[in-house]
């Protein structure tokens, strides 16, 4: 539960996080911050809304909600979202993975032991088997699975009727599911990136929750750090609190700037990883353009990371353009990093 605050009126410069209650033990982990309910989940208003009105509308007619596909980048509160269903639900929770689901039998285990009205929640959804996938069809459709038993011409298909549920899956490409499981979801929720000022309100309540002292330009600088994602902010805001603790003089802005120079988070919200990749574009590609595989091989990092974690902010804000022929610097890529652009861009003067 969150502590009471104290209210600050003397100086304007200070966030309201000062607890009027001391916590028995502090609260250092990313689940102890998470919000239990739709009125705490700061951000996402669009998406709140539409929950709100579909979870409501479930109570009203006593029936399982709709199925649900949570789909945005990693870090936006999918998983969070999961858990304030059930909970504004009245109802269990079970929680599953695609990469754990690689088998038929898998999926057909779990479905077949869940209690009536259960919300199963399968993070990363787009990861489940082909023939997990197939057998799910049928599951969302008509509350029932086929088992096969025997193999070859004595096979023979035993129907299992299951209890009513609710299936929230969770996705951060949702262009990987297959349009007959896309289609079988009753609502579809896109997360979007959160503005700074919605994740000063995100700082505020976990240093609330951390019985942590800030003032308000040392939250603004974090919000503008973090990449518009919630889960960065409270990692960062972690790594401030720590810093504050051994050198002492308060988590102000001098704190903020020693702890994130220090965890390589320069003031657009780069880390040491994103550096690295404009770096190789920039100087030793002179801009580029530089294929996938060879940033790969040249950063030392897994393709697949580059590809879904790196250069969707770099693309975002600006620094990095994807085209047929490779990844391209932008102008402000070069400005950034205080370089003088060896060759023109590819795409000209558009960025």
């Amino acid at each position: 539960m969150t502590p009471e605050l104290e209210s600050i009126d003397a100086d304007p410069g200070v966030a309201i996080v000062r607890p009027l209650v001391e916590s028995e033990s502090e609260l250092v982990f990313e689940g102890a911050l998470r919000p239990t309910s739709l009125a705490e989940f700061v951000g996402q208003v669009k998406v709140r809304a539409q929950l709100q009105l579909l979870l409501q509308a479930a109570k009203l007619q006593n029936r399982t909600p709709d199925h649900i596909l949570l789909a945005g980048p990693p870090g936006l509160g999918k998983t969070t979202l999961a858990m304030i269903v059930a909970q504004e639900s009245g109802r269990p929770l079970r929680m599953s993975s695609g990469p754990a689901i690689q088998h038929a039998g898998d999926l057909a285990a779990v479905l077949s032991s869940l209690v009536p009205g259960e919300i199963l929640f399968i993070d990363e959804i787009h990861r489940m088997a082909r023939s997990a996938e197939e057998m799910l069809y049928l599951a969302m459709e008509d509350f029932r699975i086929d088992i096969m038993v025997g193999k070859g011409a004595g096979a023979t298909s035993i129907p299992l009727d299951l209890s009513p549920f609710t299936l929230v899956g969770a996705t951060t490409r949702s262009g990987m599911l297959p349009n007959p499981l896309r289609d079988r979801f009753g609502f579809t929720a896109n997360l979007e990136f959160y503005a700074d000022s919605e994740l000063e309100q995100v700082l505020v309540r976990a240093a609330s929750l951390l019985n942590l002292p800030i003032d308000r330009a040392a939250l603004a600088e974090i919000a503008g750090r973090c990449r518009g994602t919630p889960r960065i902010a409270n990692r960062l805001l972690r790594r401030v609190r720590d810093y504050a603790l051994v050198n002492g003089g308060g988590a102000g802005l001098e704190a903020v700037h020693g702890a994130l120079a220090l965890y390589d988070v320069d003031e657009l919200g780069l880390d040491r990883l994103d550096r690295a990749v404009m770096d190789i574009i920039l100087n030793r590609f002179d801009g580029g353009p530089v294929g996938l595989n060879t940033l790969s091989v040249s950063v030392g990092e897994d393709s697949e990371t580059i590809e879904s974690v790196v250069e969707p902010f770099l693309v975002r804000i600006g620094l990095l353009t994807r085209t047929p022929r490779g990844r391209v610097a932008s102008r402000l890529a070069w400005k950034h990093f205080g370089l003088v652009q060896a060759t023109p861009s590819l795409l000209g003067d558009v960025l």
